[in-house]
């Protein structure tokens, strides 16, 4: 029931967009120059020849077409390389006020490093390969950094609880092919070994409204946690601004060795419906059915739904406002539990401070948070946290982007665990973000001033 009333809300949101006038990007002011949207975007799309770049989120998911780039991009005779990705160097503390026992403090530098290139084949054909990498097994370790109520995979045995497990080294090697088969009209076939199946939002990392936060959303394992998954097939087809895609992936998590290739097992599925109905906005629905998603939970089932709705406006060449909303539910087959869980994060970006904020609400029952022990009749919890931060630009070289930031986060603990976690833990992380520098139309904000336009 709950499934269908969101449903039902992202239906009345895509009425609502469709039906206003599109005229963000027609006539908009880039810094001084205007700009007409047949011509906008110079760089098409990873999956089609029709669609601009700005469109790909991860995996094969959608963004707004209004959503800047941040990257370095190399042009040769026959492809087209893209390179993306940040680092945080930082100091995380969980529970400043220890108001608890479960919290935890590190140094440690969370990373991701990307590259995309494609080529065209013929006049309708697009071959291109994705490729991700992770330097957490080195610089944050094998058992992950802290992050009061976070659940998910395990380690030497044990369940994860109060910590985000490191991301792999190889999070995604993915070649694509996409035809084009009629006019505003595509078919797409992606296999990734790892990859990212057609399940759930553009992941945490990829999207501009959480970029800034280098920790994961509690509801990462409700929505999202999918990106990176040993085994992967998916095909798409696309007419105009509508895509349906199908995946037949490996249900299980990766294990704990981050630098190996898990065994792939092709056992799980799903299916996205993802809309764009105008530039300003990215709308999906997806369904997941996973078989045996962790390691020490080996005959439990989960069948993961998830909608979401993207917003971004752009305000100027460097500047915009970013926003997503995510519903995200697993039904599990061993208890019949149905937990759900609601993020909703946003960014405004200036021209060099950034300030963003996160709010989730998410159900975790005794079992996930590894309390079954103590609570033997396994209840649900209901944790609410809110994280408001702050960042600012303190040099660039080239195009490459230091930032300086500090941001806290609020924790409003259940009742049954605030002898664990105190009422209302606090945790607070000081950070310095290397990234890529925004990129307009493939070219560098320096090269804009001689384009013709």
């Amino acid at each position: 029931m709950k499934s269908f009333k969101i449903f039902i809300i992202l239906i009345l949101i895509v009425s609502v967009a469709s039906a206003q006038k599109d005229t963000s990007m027609k006539g908009m002011d880039m810094g001084g120059m205007k700009m007409d949207s047949s011509r906008a975007m110079m760089m098409n799309s990873q999956y089609s020849l029709d669609l601009p770049m700005n469109r790909d989120g991860s995996g094969t998911s959608w963004v707004p077409d209004e959503s800047p780039m941040y990257g370095y991009m190399f042009h040769g005779k026959k492809w087209m390389t893209m390179i993306h990705g940040d680092i945080f160097i930082r100091y995380n503390n969980q529970d400043v006020f220890k108001s608890g026992s479960r919290g935890g403090s590190k140094f440690d530098a969370p990373s991701m490093i990307m590259l995309m290139t494609q080529r065209p084949v013929g006049k309708n054909g697009l071959f291109s390969i994705n490729t991700m990498f992770s330097f957490d097994p080195f610089l944050v370790g094998p058992g992950g950094y802290p992050l009061l109520f976070q659940t998910g995979e395990s380690y030497k045995g044990n369940k994860l609880v109060d910590r985000q497990h490191p991301h792999d080294l190889f999070a995604q090697i993915s070649p694509n092919y996409t035809q084009r088969i009629a006019k505003d009209a595509d078919l797409s076939v992606s296999i990734g070994y790892p990859g990212e199946p057609a399940l759930g939002p553009p992941v945490f990392m990829h999207r501009l409204s959480g970029m800034n936060d280098p920790d994961a959303p509690l509801t990462h394992h409700y929505s999202d946690a999918t990106h990176i998954t040993f085994g992967v097939a998916t095909v798409g087809f696309r007419y105009k601004d509508v895509k349906l895609e199908g995946s037949a992936f490996t249900g299980r998590e990766p294990d704990e060795f981050r630098y190996n290739f898990d065994k792939p097992r092709f056992d799980s599925y799903s299916f996205r419906l993802s809309y764009n109905p105008s530039s300003a906005w990215a709308l999906q629905v997806s369904n997941g059915w996973l078989h045996s998603p962790e390691d020490l939970e080996p005959l439990q089932n989960v069948d993961r739904f998830t909608a979401s709705a993207i917003y971004t406006k752009t305000l100027n060449y460097d500047s915009y406002i970013a926003t997503t909303l995510i519903y995200g539910q697993n039904h599990f087959s061993d208890n019949g539990k149905t937990l759900p869980s609601v993020l909703l994060e946003s960014s405004w970006q200036m021209h060099k401070t950034a300030v963003y904020g996160r709010y989730e609400y998410v159900k975790k029952d005794a079992e996930e948070l590894d309390l079954a022990g103590t609570y033997p009749a396994n209840p649900n919890f209901t944790i609410n946290a809110l994280t408001l931060g702050i960042n600012h630009l303190l040099a660039t070289f080239g195009q490459t982007n230091l930032a300086g930031g500090i941001q806290g986060t609020v924790d409003i603990s259940p009742t049954q665990v605030r002898n664990l976690y105190g009422t209302a833990p606090v945790a607070v992380e000081v950070y310095l973000r290397i990234s890529p520098s925004i990129m307009m139309m493939g070219h560098h904000k320096d090269k804009m001033a001689g384009m013709d336009m």
